[in-house]
Parts: structure tokens; sequence; C-alpha cells
């Protein structure tokens, strides 16, 4: 079970090491298709066992099963849910441009400082959300037509550029930009997400997968994983509504935060 693997694609990584990431995979496709987040479990998990030695790959790898679950979600929500699609569309081209540019830079800038970026802005997110009990039960817009547009394509932006730096809770912080902001329930603003994520992992694996830094034998088999958690969520959140996604949103928060505190304060 602790022997490499010689096989093509998986940087020699063990058998142990492969059913690890596998279930790691499963479980980050499931809570990504209810409300995002799946990050935080998926990309430690690789970084844990740095298959190829290098974080890029590590990156690069976790795109293509972060792909691959948040592209079989849309459907599963499109059937059973509304997808604005005149805002999910230009939201997603915007992000996935953002995207692009974040994983140019995604070796540039210090780890730390994005972090402590981004733990600022959980805790707010996380704060304003639990203080709010009725925010995102219910659809309740707040700007015309055309600001909705214009507001979610530059959040977009902002939040593929994060993604693409490989950054935890793109999922979440889009959700919340939909739910705090246009006024989305919980529900709605989840499947918009997931058009939008996809877009950004597009956006991330146009750069890497030119510079060779895809292990592809492992990202098909964590993809593989990766969908079958996140069909399973998406039909978990369709079937249980906006208040169950709040909950799992507000959850996903707090883990986040407490995991990204914590590297924080240890300097890793």
């Amino acid at each position: 079970m602790f022997t490499p693997l010689d096989w093509p694609g998986f940087a020699d990584v063990s058998p142990a090491a492969l059913l690890f990431l596998c279930v790691a995979a499963f479980a980050a496709g499931a809570v990504d298709a209810i409300v995002g987040g799946g990050g935080l479990i998926q990309l430690p998990a690789l970084l844990l066992v740095m298959p190829g030695g290098d974080t890029l790959f590590s990156l690069a790898t976790s795109k293509v099963a972060a792909f691959a679950g948040t592209a079989s979600a849309v459907p599963t929500y499109a059937r059973r849910t509304r997808i604005d699609w005149w805002i999910a569309v230009p939201m997603a081209l915007i992000a996935f441009v953002g995207a692009v540019g974040g994983a140019v830079f995604a070796n540039l800038l210090p780890g730390r400082m994005l972090n402590g970026v981004v733990l600022f802005a959980l805790v707010v997110v996380g704060i304003y959300t639990w203080r709010k009990p009725s925010l995102g039960s219910v659809e309740t817009p707040r700007f015309g037509r055309r600001a909705q547009i214009v507001l979610a394509g530059l959040g977009g932006l902002a939040i593929g550029f994060w993604d693409g730096l490989a950054g935890p809770g793109t999922g979440s912080f889009l959700v919340f930009l939909l739910v705090g902001l246009l006024g989305f329930a919980f529900l709605h603003a989840s499947a918009t997400a997931k058009l939008v994520n996809t877009a950004t992992n597009v956006g991330a694996l146009c750069y890497f997968i030119p510079a060779g830094k895809v292990l592809w034998g492992l990202g098909l088999v964590m993809a593989v994983c990766n969908v079958a958690g996140s069909v399973a969520g998406a039909l978990l959140a369709t079937s249980r509504g906006s208040v169950f996604v709040r909950k799992v949103f507000l959850s996903v928060v707090a883990a986040m935060a407490v995991t990204l505190g914590a590297r924080l304060f240890l300097g890793t």
C-alpha cells in the first residue's frame, strides 16, 4: 500500500496516498457543490502528499478535479432550480479572465499576506451572514438589471483572480457576493456560483496546462471522485433548499477561518 506507483502522470504516489486523495476529492466535491469551499479539503490534501515535489503541481492538479466537479454540478442545479443566465454567463466570462491573471501570478505573491486578507474577509462574511438570519432565505433583488450585471462582473473578476492564485473559499465568496450584494436566495446563488467557478477553474488551467504543471493521471482519478461528490452535494442542496445551504455556508466559512488563522499563527 505504501510502495510508490510508477504509473504515468501519478508522480510516484503510493496506493495509500491515492486512496486518501480520492476520499478528499469526493468530500471536496460534495462541499463545493453545496456552497463552495471544497478547496479547503482538496488542496491541503494534495499539499500534504506533495506529488511532483512542487506546490504548483498540487495547485494545477487540484484545478482538474475541481473543474470536473463544478461542471458536473451545473446541469444538476439547472434541472432543479433557476439559474439567471443573463447574469451568470457574463460573470463567468469575466471571472475566467481574472483566473488566468491570478494563475500567472500564483508564484509571485507572498502566501501569508494573501491568507491574512482572506481571513479578514471570511470573518466579516461569517459575522454578517450570522447576524442576518433572513439573508438569502428569499430572493430580494437590490439593484436594477444593468447594475446587477456590472456588479456581478466586477466581483467575478476579483474572485476569479483569487481562484487563479489557488486561494481557498472561491465558491463561498461567489455565493456571498450574490446573496449579500445582489440579493439572491442561497440556493439560486449556489447554482450561479457553480457556473462561474467552472469558468475560473478553466481559466487557471489555461495557464497551468501549457506550463506542464498538471499531473494528468492523478488529476483524472481525483476528478472522477470529485464529480461523484459534486453530484451528491448538488442533489442534497436542491432537495433541502436555501435554509440548509445557509447552514452549510456558515459552517464552511467558520472552518476556513479557523484553518487560515491556524496557518498564520503557526507560520505555515
